[in-house]
């Protein structure tokens, strides 16, 4: 059993993204490892990408911080390799296709061989995704696709059959970004991926505050909190106040 599937079947896990390279890499082995002791139960590892096309404006910054940096995804699976060696928590790298493809090799194998236990590419359509599909799960890596508001039964029954891990679902139209409510058919929407599939499903894109993650946690598997943790990072908050700010979220 793998680190992810073993983490769900004890709870329902709180979920990170951070931007790897955000204040270079050191800064961001000492900021996960902060946000895991504030209870983070699983770590989402972004690549920076040039385009980020989902993403709002923290997220789309820290990205920028980090590329001038000199961040690439050899790096960033190096940073990960860091991170694995003082913790178990499974991790996700979450990506766009270009740093993949640009990356070449046997990056999937290499990621594996750092730590990591699954892929979540954000830009990459199901139709356009069988190479990778076969190549990631070839490394032993899960396979974590997005499925957006908009997206109908039968697609959310074909995502999740090319799915393993679990199911990422977008709860709102348009870009990454801090939100204070949910949207109100979310529970609506969430159930209608849990008819067709058994793979836990978890809820990101705009959580923010306890609040929040308490209600989606009443119907879903987890929940995911980005901007808010990468905004806090981006400010240069001190590992103990990333401590809180991550406890703040499961109080």
């Amino acid at each position: 059993m793998g680190r992810i599937e073993e983490l769900f079947r004890k709870k329902k896990p709180f979920i990170a993204y951070v931007t790897a390279g955000d204040g270079g890499m050191e800064r961001t082995v000492e900021a996960t490892l902060a946000l895991v002791e504030g209870g983070v139960d699983l770590l989402e590892v972004g690549i920076p990408f040039s385009d980020p096309v989902a993403d709002g404006p923290v997220i789309q910054d820290a990205m920028e911080r980090s590329l001038k940096l000199g961040t690439t995804p050899r790096k960033v699976l190096e940073c990960i390799a860091t991170i694995r060696k003082k913790s178990a928590v499974p991790i996700v790298l979450f990506t766009y296709y270009n740093p993949v493809l640009a990356a070449g090799g046997d990056f999937y194998k290499e990621a594996k061989a750092a730590g990591v236990d699954g892929i979540l590419i954000v830009d990459l359509p199901l139709e356009e995704g069988e190479d990778y599909r076969k190549q990631a799960q070839s490394a032993g890596l899960d396979t974590i696709f997005l499925i957006a508001p908009s997206t109908p039964k039968e697609r959310i029954q074909n995502i999740a059959l090319a799915s393993s891990g679990f199911l990422y679902y977008v709860s709102r139209k348009g870009t990454t970004g801090v939100k204070t409510d949910l949207p109100d058919d979310l529970e609506e929407k969430v159930q209608e991926i849990r008819s067709v599939t058994s793979l836990p499903v978890v809820v990101g894109f705009g959580v923010s505050n306890s609040a929040m993650a308490r209600k989606i946690l009443e119907f879903a598997d987890g929940f995911v909190v980005g901007s808010y943790l990468v905004q806090a990072i981006g400010e240069g908050k001190s590992l103990q106040k990333l401590t809180q700010c991550a406890r703040s979220l499961i109080e």
